[in-house]
């Protein structure tokens, strides 16, 4: 892919990643032949429906794909210029916690339960930067209060399950930038949380991107969210890019059919409303990633399918500065 930057490199450019999974039953690409950039100070979103490879685009920068069953078996991931998928575990840890940061979907999963938060933070801190017991703990204090926790020096003594959803995520972002990173991967950072905090982590995302000049790929499910937070999107399906271009060029004109189909989808108010009128679906199921079908992957629930469709994959076409697709339609 060309590099669509125009002011300088990307911080992270990823070329032809493919990470696949062994089971009993065969191997599956997960993501297939992934190409993206993310410009410095930016947001990238990756959306698409679940099981698409979204997540696994984040756990593969971060290297944390279980092995077995799991590998990157192709690409590179290049941080800064450095191709992450040649490093060691030992030099990953330089990097994960550090330079690159990851927001999980679950806290409660993601924070040991049994140790206060501030001492959580604290030991991220004194893993990447040799500093006192005290310092880190400052540190830690002033994490807490740029994620907006109020009283944070009471409030770092405290235990996950003494603290709400929305605090929780809160102390996760705040793990995530204590050690000023230059990439944050949010990976469904607002799952579960109720719509006015859900606004709030978004905005205090924003807020650190743009204090700290943190650039940040966020992926989720839900459009609303992309259309309102990100400088570009990466549309996947089934393991694969299928359209890549800057957030108001997708919306205003979104090119490949499954783009368009995930757009109607979208409850409007006023719209869809009527007894009569019913909410526009994607006919048709996800294909199985053991047992691809010949061409494209979305060809049997494509409304504007061609003979070639079902023959031959679409190679990437560029439409117009930014915007690329993966369809017969524009080749």
């Amino acid at each position: 892919m060309t590099d669509h930057s125009v002011e300088k490199s990307p911080v992270l450019a990823i070329r032809g990643l493919t990470t696949v999974f062994k089971t009993d039953l065969g191997q599956v690409n997960a993501v297939d032949g992934l190409d993206l950039d993310v410009r410095a100070g930016t947001t990238l979103g990756i959306v698409g429906e679940s099981g698409c490879g979204k997540s696994t685009v984040g756990l593969s920068i971060m290297k944390l794909i279980p092995d077995p069953p799991g590998k990157i078996a192709l690409g590179k991931i290049l941080f800064e210029g450095e191709d992450l998928t040649r490093l060691s575990n030992k030099e990953m840890r330089r990097i994960r916690g550090n330079k690159i940061s990851m927001i999980f979907q679950e806290p409660m999963t993601a924070i040991n339960p049994v140790q206060p938060v501030g001492e959580i933070i604290a030991e991220v801190i004194r893993t990447h930067q040799k500093v006192s017991r005290r310092f880190a703990r400052e540190k830690s204090i002033e994490a807490l209060d740029k994620v907006r926790i109020p009283s944070p020096d009471i409030r770092i003594n405290d235990y996950p399950h003494e603290m709400s959803g929305g605090m929780r995520q809160r102390v996760m972002i705040a793990l995530a930038i204590c050690c000023d990173p230059t990439l944050i991967i949010a990976d469904e950072p607002t799952t579960a949380l109720d719509v006015t905090i859900q606004a709030q982590i978004l905005a205090l995302l924003d807020r650190i991107k743009k204090d700290l000049g943190t650039s940040i790929i966020l992926i989720t499910h839900d459009l609303g969210v992309i259309a309102e937070n990100t400088e570009q999107v990466v549309v996947m399906y089934a393991g694969r890019l299928v359209e890549y271009a800057d957030t108001f060029a997708l919306f205003d004109n979104p090119l490949h059919p499954y783009t368009q189909g995930l757009m109607l989808s979208v409850p409007r108010l006023g719209v869809n409303t009527e007894k009569k009128s019913r909410l526009n679906v994607i006919p048709g199921m996800v294909p199985n990633l053991l047992s691809l079908p010949p061409g494209c992957r979305f060809a049997e629930r494509c409304t504007h399918a061609m003979d070639v469709c079902r023959r031959s994959e679409p190679e990437i076409s560029i439409r117009d500065e930014n915007h690329l697709v993966r369809c017969w339609r524009y080749a």
